[in-house]
């Protein structure tokens, strides 16, 4: 895919409109992992190092329903300016306080393009949304990719093609949305595991009584129950009658045959992290690490676990984004990326 990026652009004395994803963790007032944030400094200091006469960021931050005191962007934009000079620039407010945002309102874009006079869109996260923030403006104004976009599509390109022996773990639920995604890994893919509650759904539809475990509304279809390439879990640890996570057997297995891979692609983890069963996930993590497999790997849990790792990026590629991550290798696409091709 061949983008119009920020290397391309005439920023001599304009203003900069940057759509970044600084959409970072927070709980009881305390930031936690602000990855995204670090992320974008490399496409700011080249807006800046260009000559831009005003960088202007917008984000959005959480799920708020109107405006809500404990999400307004100050602290994102403090937190940024321990990464990089901050001075010529500035923040809007959380995007999402204006439902315009995520109805991709044609007044609210046309708002947000008044601050600027190019637009780059540095958000791959959130590219998979047909926000007004990333299409609405992007109609607008000069649009182009920033470094962080153009990074994420050429490293998740090589996930469409990978080297075999190729194997792709996929965790988190709703099965029905995985479809299209799991269609396609199948024709790339030798094998591919499944964890969390996506697997919850194929013990399910195989046979298995899985008592309480959170489940999806829809069953698998009958032709990827019958697949012998899709793996599950043999074994599981329980808690009041739910899987929680992989149990030893399964870690064992499924470390054995990642070892084995020229190539993985890891979006999910395979026990439910956030409620503190990262076992088995944090097991696969320092599998891969040891392991001379390249790999992409996305979503911010699965993240979270191999960050605690030293990883080699130039074998392992983190995402910023997980679901932008899982359609862009359903589809090829996404309505962020469109105004951005050459």
């Amino acid at each position: 895919m061949q983008l119009k990026t920020v290397r391309d652009a005439e920023m001599a004395g304009k203003r900069v409109l940057v759509r970044v994803d600084f959409n970072v963790p927070i709980e009881n007032g305390v930031m936690g992992d602000d990855m995204r944030i670090k992320a974008a400094v490399p496409t700011l200091e080249l807006i800046k190092k260009n000559g831009a006469a005003k960088i202007v960021l917008m984000t959005h931050w959480g799920r708020p329903t109107g405006v809500d005191e404990s999400l307004r962007t100050a602290p994102l934009f403090a937190q940024l300016g321990k990464y990089t000079d901050t001075s010529g620039m500035e923040m809007l407010e959380n995007l999402r306080f204006n439902p315009g945002e995520e109805s991709n309102d044609e007044a609210f874009s046309k708002e947000l393009a008044a601050h600027g006079d190019v637009y780059v869109d540095d958000a791959f996260a959130v590219m998979h949304r047909p926000a007004a923030s990333v299409v609405g403006v992007a109609k607008l104004l000069p649009a182009f990719a920033g470094l962080l976009v153009e990074r994420e599509v050429e490293k998740i390109s090589a996930a469409l093609n990978p080297a075999n022996p190729a194997l792709a773990i996929v965790g988190g639920a709703k099965f029905e949305t995985k479809i299209p995604l799991l269609t396609v890994l199948l024709e790339k893919y030798d094998q591919v595991l499944l964890g969390g509650a996506l697997a919850n759904d194929m013990l399910r539809a195989r046979g298995m009584d899985v008592k309480a475990s959170v489940v999806s509304d829809q069953a698998p279809p009958a032709d990827m129950v019958g697949d012998a390439r899709i793996l599950v879990p043999t074994d599981y640890v329980w808690q009041d009658d739910k899987i929680m996570d992989i149990g030893a057997d399964t870690t064992h297995h499924w470390s054995t045959l990642l070892a084995m891979q020229q190539f993985v692609l890891w979006n999910g983890p395979v026990g439910w992290y956030e409620k503190g069963f990262g076992a088995g996930t944090d097991a696969l993590a320092h599998v891969l690490e040891s392991s001379q497999a390249r790999a992409v790997i996305g979503g911010g849990n699965t993240a979270e676990a191999v960050s605690k790792i030293k990883l080699d990026p130039e074998r392992i590629f983190i995402s910023t984004g997980g679901g932008a991550m899982l359609e862009f290798i359903a589809n090829g696409t996404l309505p962020g990326l469109e105004p951005l091709k050459v």
